[in-house]
């Protein structure tokens, strides 16, 4: 099957021709679109001749058309449309304008403009002023100014400035505080700075006390492990304990045997 088809058009069919013109279309355009609703057929010399009352009817209409278009275009010369959106404080609008938006303003004014006549380059989501292009025809287009005003006042003389200077800086003449708060902040320096030099010098003076105490402790430790032994080194015995004895004493004062090399045998 071939993938396009000649067809004669019965009807005008838009961006496509008029009655009785011979068209090359594809095969799927054809065959769903202009045979069903019977606004094309096959072209043939009897059906052409059918068709040429029909024809010289389309081309008059095709011929006012033109002429109105042409009236249009220059009636659309130095035209300003208005329209009021929401928006929030920035400007940015809750809603975009579209082409219907424009093209029913222009209706409202008296001036026949189709949506599909209306060409944006852009999204117009801002307040602002944008130049619309206006396609009539191949050969014909004009320009309108769009204005694209908010439903409140907004204070936009600044700009995005504005939210900046909010919170800059105070200007000269009302900065006379400023010096006084670096000064605050030099002297708070200066008195930390003090505080640290302090700080830092009573740390040696508790290291000596921490290690003079550390020093105590370990004489009172070795001098009370002194105590507890004799001259030789041994452990001594306490003399207030119990089993304590002079050692002049033997084993016999307390009734005890004496070594089994010094009993006598019997």
């Amino acid at each position: 099957m071939p993938r396009n088809v000649k067809l004669l058009l019965t009807e005008n069919v838009e961006a496509l021709g008029i009655v009785g013109d011979v068209v090359n279309v594809r095969t799927g355009y054809a065959r769903n679109y202009l045979l069903p609703r019977e606004l094309a057929t096959e072209p043939s010399e009897e059906r052409i001749k059918a068709l040429a009352a029909k024809r010289a009817e389309a081309e008059r209409q095709l011929a006012e058309l033109r002429k109105h278009r042409e009236e249009l275009s220059e009636k659309l010369v130095g035209v300003e449309v208005h329209l009021t959106r929401s928006c929030n404080d920035q400007g940015i609008l809750y809603g975009a304008v579209t082409q219907h938006d424009i093209a029913d303003a222009l209706v409202a004014m008296g001036h026949a403009v189709k949506a599909r006549d209306v060409r944006l380059n852009q999204v117009i989501k801002r307040v602002d002023t944008y130049d619309v292009h206006i396609k009539l025809d191949s050969d014909l287009d004009a320009t309108v100014k769009l204005w694209v005003v908010a439903d409140r006042k907004l204070d936009l003389s600044r700009g995005g400035d504005a939210a900046h200077e909010e919170h800059a800086a105070p200007a000269e003449g009302a900065a006379g505080e400023a010096p006084a708060k670096g000064d605050d902040h030099r002297g708070e320096a200066k008195a930390g700075k003090s505080k640290g030099e302090a700080k830092a010098a009573e740390k040696p003076a508790e290291a000596k006390a921490a290690e003079g105490k550390k020093k105590d402790k370990a004489e009172k430790k070795e001098k009370k492990a002194g105590e507890g032994k004799g001259e030789d080194g041994k452990p001594a015995d306490k003399g207030g304990s119990k089993w304590a004895r002079p050692a002049e004493q033997s084993a016999f004062d307390f009734g005890l045997r004496p070594p089994r090399e010094k009993r006598e045998r019997r």
